[in-house]
């Protein structure tokens, strides 16, 4: 009925699209950070996955052998344990960036707003917090990464590889991650533009709910 159809209207306004916008971006992150996550590692890892991944690598990595081999596993587990602490940070980050603004989006399809005018600046003041919130996480992330990076398993790892001839396995940032950054600051402007929103939004019900009272 009329009430079904005032509650869709909501989907159509420029805070709903700029939630959904944010719901896409989070997805993105928590993609991003799972793949920044990755497996065991490439010597243990890559051959499982078969296909050209067998045949760009050379066989499955005939090039390791014996000590070589259990070396490459060993740097392998190393690496993967140092990043994982930091990916599931992300992805938990991403997760929650995700819920936050489909929780906003059913809030406004039942018309919270408009019968608590208020909820709209205690959503300006969350998406100011978290927006705010988002430099010093992802100063920690390229930070926490960085360290990886400089490790001494890493270093030992990319010199193994590289000894055997296979590529891809430099101590420096990957697509994902960059992109997950990327994201980030997407995620704190698209913020601090719905908070903007919810401002403009609290003045106009207020002044609509005023209306009746003048007359």
């Amino acid at each position: 009925g009329s009430l079904e159809r005032r509650r869709c209207l909501y989907l159509h306004t420029g805070r709903a699209c700029c939630q959904m916008m944010e719901v896409l971006v989070a997805a993105l992150i928590l993609v991003c950070s799972s793949v920044s996550g990755g497996s065991a590692g490439g010597y243990t890892g890559l051959p499982a996955l078969g296909g050209i991944y067998y045949y760009q690598y050379g066989g499955a990595y005939s090039g390791f052998s014996g000590a070589d081999g259990e070396q490459a596993q060993q740097l392998d587990q190393r690496f993967y344990l140092l990043k994982l602490p930091i990916a599931r940070a992300a992805m938990a980050v991403g997760g929650c960036l995700l819920v936050f603004p489909c929780v906003l989006i059913l809030v406004g399809v039942l018309r919270v707003p408009w019968h608590v005018p208020a909820w709209l600046l205690i959503e300006c003041t969350l998406y100011i917090v978290i927006a705010v919130g988002t430099v010093p996480a992802l100063y920690y992330f390229f930070h926490s990464l960085l360290s990886v990076y400089n490790s001494s398993a890493c270093k030992e790892r990319e010199q193994l590889y590289q000894s055997k001839g296979y590529q891809g396995f430099w101590c420096s940032l990957n697509g994902a991650e960059i992109a997950a950054g990327f994201l980030g600051c997407m995620v704190a402007m698209a913020y601090l533009l719905s908070a903007g929103l919810a401002v403009r939004d609290y003045r106009t019900v207020h002044e609509q709910k005023q209306k009746p009272l003048q007359l």
